[in-house]
């Protein structure tokens, strides 16, 4: 009971943690709605030779989360379980972009220019930002 008790407390502490370190613009339904080309996006950065290998692992890293069935919330959950995977992209998608560069999500972006823009803001990008 014990065990079962510290592991429920510690579960509800990174969900908190990491609620606490989204982006204070992120609209997890925003960013939940572009997940499917956030993936794919993601997916092409992976396997581009041009970035850092620093970066490509740790997109290959958020790809393998990603395609875990074990999430801190389950996806079972309705909005709430994508809140999760949200958040843990919009941070590595910010943490890839410091490195990598505006250029580089604008050319692996696979959705419509409106979504380029929301990612961008996601990223902590602005439009006046030229890489």
């Amino acid at each position: 009971m014990g065990v079962a008790s510290g592991l429920l407390l510690l579960w509800g502490a990174l969900v908190m943690a990491l609620w606490l370190a989204r982006p204070d613009e992120l609209r997890v339904r925003d960013a939940v709605r572009l997940l499917p080309d956030l993936v794919r996006m993601l997916r092409r950065l992976a396997g581009d030779d041009r970035l850092p290998r620093g970066v490509r692992v740790r997109l290959w890293l958020l790809l393998g989360y990603l395609a875990l069935p074990i999430d801190l919330v389950p996806d079972v959950i309705p909005v709430i379980g994508y809140a999760d995977d949200a958040v843990v992209v919009v941070l590595a998608l910010r943490s890839v972009t410091r490195v990598a560069g505006a250029a580089a999500l604008d050319r692996h972006w696979p959705g419509t220019p409106e979504g380029l823009r929301a990612v961008r803001r996601l990223a902590g990008l602005t439009d006046t930002d030229p890489d």
